[in-house]
C-alpha cells in the first residue's frame, strides 16, 4: 500500500499498511518460547502469548490447523512454531498466525528427518519412475506391523469389508522403542523374500514424531527400496509424513486408506460386474435381433427348388406368349404389306390395262410396237387383247 506522505491516515489504514509491509517483508518462520496465557476459544481457535526471558508476542491458531496436533499445548510448555508475522488491524496487535507446532526439543530430529530426506532423494529413491503400480486384484496381501497395534484391526476390517476372501499374512514387528528400526526392515526383507504376497503393507497409527521415528530410519527405507514386492505405507495420521511414505510405491493417508487402496470394493465390483452383465446381455439381445431379421431377409430370397422350376416355366411361358403375340402382330404386318404390294401390282399388271381395252402390240421378233414409226405396211404384227390375241398384216401406215 503506497502512502503519500502528507495525507493524514484513519487507524485502519495505518494498520492495514502496518500489516502489508510486515507480511511482505517476513516469510514463514520458525519461532520457540514459552507458552502463556493460553485460551482455547468455543469456535476451535487457539489464543495465547509465546515468550522468552525478554520478550512475549501474540499468537494464534486456527482451528484448521490446530486439530492435526497430536498432543494439547498447555501454559509453561516450551514450543516451536512455524508462523507467519502479521498484525491484526482491528486492534493494531503484532501477532503471529501459526501453521505448525511441535514440543520444543525436536530440532534434531527434524534436521536428521531433512537430512536424510535429501540423501535418498539425491540417489533417486523417491523418484516417481521407479515406482510399481499396485496389482489390481492382489491374491494375497502381507501386512508389517505390531500385532497389538489398533492399526491392524483397521487395516483387517477394511480388507475383510472389502475383499474378505484375500488371505492376509502378518509379518509382526515393534513398530516403535528402541531398535524398532531394524525389525522392522528385517519383516519387510523376508516378506520379500518369501514372495507369498503380492503387495505389502507397513502400517502404524498416528503418534508423535518420537513414536514415528522408526520409520524415519534409513534402514527401513532401504528395505522398502529393495522389496520385490510393491509397498505400500500407511503410518500415522493424515498430517504424518515419514520418509517410508515418500520410499514406499504408495503413501496412504492412514492405516485405513492404506487397506482401501490395496484391495478393490467387492461390493463396487460386484455392482460394475453387474452393470456389464446388462451391458453384454443388451449387446447379445441386439446381435441376436439382428442376425434373425438378417435370417428373415435370407429367407425370403431364399426359394426352393421346385418352386424355381415353377417360376421358370412361367417365365418361359411369358417368354412364349410374348414371342407369339410378337410374331403374330409381325405376320399380321407382313400379310398386311404383302396385300398393299398385291393391290400396288394389280395396277400395274398389264393384263388389267388390257382389260379395259388397250392391247399389246409386237413385231415379228417380238419387240413392243408402241409407235407407227416402227412399222411398215405389209408387216406382220402380233397383238394381244386381255383374252387372247391376233395376227395382222399392216395394210396402212399412219
Amino acid at each position: 500500500m503506497a502512502v503519500d506522505n502528507n495525507r493524514v491516515l484513519s487507524i485502519r489504514e495505518l494498520n492495514l499498511a502496518a500489516k502489508q509491509l510486515i507480511e511482505g517483508g517476513l516469510p514463514l518462520l520458525w519461532v520457540r518460547g514459552e507458552i502463556s496465557n493460553f485460551v482455547s476459544a468455543a469456535s476451535g481457535h487457539w489464543y495465547f502469548s509465546l515468550k522468552d526471558e525478554a520478550a512475549q508476542v501474540r499468537c494464534v491458531m486456527f482451528r484448521h490447523k490446530s486439530q492435526y496436533l497430536d498432543f494439547k499445548p498447555a501454559n509453561g510448555m516450551q514450543v516451536e512454531v512455524l508462523a507467519l508475522a502479521s498484525i491484526y488491524e482491528a486492534r493494531g496487535d503484532f501477532q503471529l498466525t501459526l501453521e505448525k507446532m511441535r514440543p520444543a526439543g525436536l530440532g534434531a530430529l527434524f534436521e536428521a528427518f531433512e537430512r536424510l530426506k535429501r540423501k535418498l532423494g539425491d540417489e533417486g529413491l523417491f523418484d516417481g519412475e521407479r515406482k510399481r503400480e499396485l496389482p489390481l486384484m492382489p491374491q494375497q496381501v502381507g501386512i508389517v506391523t505390531s500385532p497389538q497395534a489398533a492399526a491392524l484391526r483397521d487395516v483387517l476390517r477394511t480388507l475383510s469389508n472389502r475383499m474378505p476372501n484375500v488371505p492376509v499374512v502378518l509379518y509382526p514387528t515393534p513398530v516403535q522403542g528402541e531398535g524398532a528400526g531394524q525389525k522392522i526392515a528385517a519383516a519387510i526383507r523376508s516378506a520379500s523374500e518369501r514372495a507369498d504376497c503380492d503387495v505389502l503393507i507397513v502400517c502404524r497409527g498416528g503418534g508423535s514424531i518420537e513414536d514415528l521415528w522408526a520409520f524415519n530410519e534409513e534402514v527401513v527405507a532401504r528395505a522398502i527400496a529393495d522389496s520385490h514386492i510393491p509397498v505400500v505405507s500407511g503410518v500415522g495420521h493424515e498430517t504424518d509424513f515419514t520418509i517410508a511414505d515418500f520410499v514406499a510405491d504408495l503413501r496412504a493417508a492412514t492405516p485405513t486408506a492404506a487397506a482401501q487402496a490395496v484391495v478393490p470394493d467387492g461390493m463396487e465390483w460386484r455392482q460394475r460386474l453387474a452393470q456389464l452383465q446388462k451391458r453384454f446381455a443388451r449387446a447379445a439381445s441386439r446381435r441376436l435381433e439382428q442376425a434373425m431379421q438378417q435370417l428373415d431377409f435370407a429367407q425370403r430370397r431364399l426359394v426352393h427348388p421346385a418352386q424355381r422350376i415353377q417360376l421358370q416355366s412361367e417365365r418361359l411361358d411369358t417368354v412364349k406368349q410374348r414371342w407369339q403375340g410378337a410374331m403374330g402382330r409381325s405376320l399380321e404386318q407382313r400379310m398386311t404389306r404383302l396385300s398393299s404390294m398385291q393391290q400396288h401390282l394389280q395396277h400395274l399388271d398389264p393384263s388389267q390395262v388390257l382389260a379395259r381395252g388397250y392391247s399389246l402390240v409386237r413385231d415379228a421378233k417380238g419387240n413392243i410396237v408402241s409407235s407407227s414409226r416402227q412399222v411398215e405396211e405389209g408387216a406382220s404384227l402380233d397383238i394381244t387383247f386381255a383374252q387372247g390375241g391376233a395376227g395382222v398384216v399392216v395394210r396402212e401406215k399412219r
